[in-house]
């Protein structure tokens, strides 16, 4: 088994913007010494629980500040992006990563941004946006001669070369693109049902066991549909992790930290508003109003002793079926900088040298 991140990235709403940046790049720098293999980097544009616009601007950075683990957008969301401008920006830095970039793509889910944008989600519009953009980027990187590319909500003229100098001529480094990754949190996911049919790397977000396993099942009927075979050794499963000396000491900071704080006062209250709670039950005659940080430190958290938590990651790796990286949830711990750190640490040296060798055939 592998380790990485899955950073929101998350900040107390009273952070500065500089400061949030700047936690985020030592963290980046940290887990790169660690050992950890890849972190993922979301985009938000009306969270202030999420304050990140730009994945691609903390990469950069972030590229210059570590040597070996991988780094990727998680994700762009492409119905707010133009998709030939996307298609040059994610290729110039797939050249500057060298290998270490990862462009994960999403549909977007808050409707505060579709409002920004004036996209229709409530309707589906910003799924039809997506597959057109990710059409539109995927022609471009592939095509050797002009084309003209007449969708329903962007227009791409493939451009003939003009006066000898000017053509199009930036396409990724890694080839023929560099690995996509989608994430979702809906059961039997349509999401993952795309990302079997095109081989994309699926990424599950913090759910139950039953919905856990449903997602690795969207996968594989994708696949039948195009004859590919996909490896569990692909999937990635996104958890919160918090690892203390002991079993008291880790669920008491993990619960009164900001792990519970940004549940019980921002993921809780969302997910409640988009009748989601059923994702996080053990079962589901559990009351809504029981799911609280005490109840998911109980059912889903990674949290306790190098021992509890290893224990706790074999016990999802048998319920899942097998997968191939955990994905650690990370927000922003500057009111308890030391106890994260330690955390972050004795995951890296004690927890997955226990787990290394939960590898899927």
């Amino acid at each position: 088994m592998k380790f990485g991140l899955f950073m929101m990235p998350s900040h107390p709403p009273e952070r500065g913007l500089y400061e949030s940046h700047q936690w985020d790049l030592d963290y980046l720098t940290l887990t790169d010494e660690l050992g950890f293999e890849e972190a993922w980097i979301g985009e938000h544009f009306t969270s202030p629980w999420e304050p990140i616009p730009a994945p691609d601007i903390m990469i950069a950075q972030a590229l210059m500040r570590t040597r070996r683990i991988k780094l990727g957008t998680g994700a762009h969301l492409l119905p707010f992006h133009h998709p030939a401008e996307l298609a040059h920006r994610v290729a110039y830095l797939d050249h500057l990563a060298q290998g270490r970039f990862l462009f994960g793509i999403g549909a977007s889910g808050l409707p505060s941004d579709w409002a920004l944008f004036n996209v229709d989600g409530n309707a589906g519009q910003h799924r039809d946006m997506t597959r057109e953009a990710l059409d539109i980027i995927l022609k471009l990187w592939a095509a050797e001669k002009p084309f003209r590319y007449q969708g329903k909500f962007w227009t791409v003229n493939y451009p003939e070369p003009l006066y000898g100098t000017l053509r199009f001529h930036i396409r990724p480094f890694q080839k023929p693109h560099p690995p996509i990754g989608v994430a979702s949190v809906t059961p039997r996911s349509p999401t993952l049902v795309i990302a079997g049919e095109r081989g994309f790397l699926p990424m599950s977000l913090g759910l139950n066991a039953n919905y856990i396993a449903s997602h690795w099942e969207a996968v594989e009927e994708g696949a039948q549909k195009t004859g590919k075979h996909p490896s569990r050794r692909d999937w990635r499963i996104v958890r919160d992790v918090y690892v203390a000396d002991t079993d008291a000491q880790a669920r008491d900071e993990a619960l009164h930290g900001m792990l519970g704080r940004v549940w019980g006062e921002y993921l809780l209250p969302l997910f409640g508003a988009f009748q989601l709670h059923s994702v996080f039950k053990h079962d589901p005659d559990v009351p809504d109003s029981d799911v609280t940080p005490a109840y998911l430190m109980e059912h889903l958290w990674l949290v306790g002793s190098p021992e509890t938590v290893a224990g706790k990651i074999e016990q999802l790796y048998e319920a899942a079926g097998g997968f191939g990286t955990l994905l650690m949830l990370v927000y922003d711990h500057c009111r308890q900088q030391d106890g994260w750190e330690r955390s972050t640490r004795l995951l890296a040296t004690e927890v997955l040298p226990k787990v290394a060798g939960l590898v899927p055939a």
